[in-house]
């Protein structure tokens, strides 16, 4: 199957889980990144779910990090030239819901991609390799090949990864995915 066959499916696999399922399966998922080796660094990315989207919910995550006292980073989308601005995460910087109903720092302290040690990434599908699908316009990809080598790419999502996919040369992939059920180590 292509990318955009994959996206359809997926996105309605979503958007079939109830709330009840999301919350579960997004707890389940945060409980296994607890497990996961990086707690030792200093700088997360974090992104802030799209509740319609039925998207993991990382609210769950994020209470880890704050309470674990790391740094945690959000980004704000810059849909001119699909390009993310990367901001410290505070008691007090303001988050708004953008045009399209992603969560998003207002302004803040601007944070420098080569400081990101931990990346959680947004997925609607993943294959056994660590390519992903996500919503088509590249903005991670992007972001992720602007990251340092050794930040740790992890991907989050609500199901298994699947037989390969498509590639092409702007694809970063995932070192490692949670799902509700598994860590799996690219």
């Amino acid at each position: 199957m292509n990318k955009s066959q994959l996206r359809n499916i997926f996105k309605e696999k979503r958007n079939n889980l109830s709330a009840d399922e999301v919350e579960d399966k997004s707890l389940s998922i945060a409980n296994l990144v607890l497990k996961l080796r990086i707690w030792e660094k200093q700088y997360y990315h974090l992104f802030l779910s799209i509740a319609r989207h039925r998207e993991v919910n990382t609210e769950y995550l994020l209470h880890i990090l704050q309470g674990k006292d790391k740094n945690t980073v959000v980004s704000k989308s810059d849909f001119s030239n699909r390009t993310l601005k990367h901001y410290l995460l505070t008691d007090s910087t303001p988050i708004q819901l953008n045009s399209y109903g992603i969560p998003e720092p207002v302004e803040g302290l601007e944070v420098p991609v080569d400081k990101l040690d931990v990346v959680f990434v947004p997925l609607l599908a993943c294959d056994n390799n660590g390519n992903r699908v996500g919503y088509g316009q590249g903005f991670y990809d992007r972001f992720l090949k602007q990251c340092r080598p050794d930040t740790l790419k992890v991907g989050l999502s609500f199901f298994e990864p699947v037989d390969i996919i498509e590639t092409n040369a702007n694809d970063v992939s995932l070192n490692v995915l949670v799902t509700p059920r598994s860590i799996i180590k690219f």
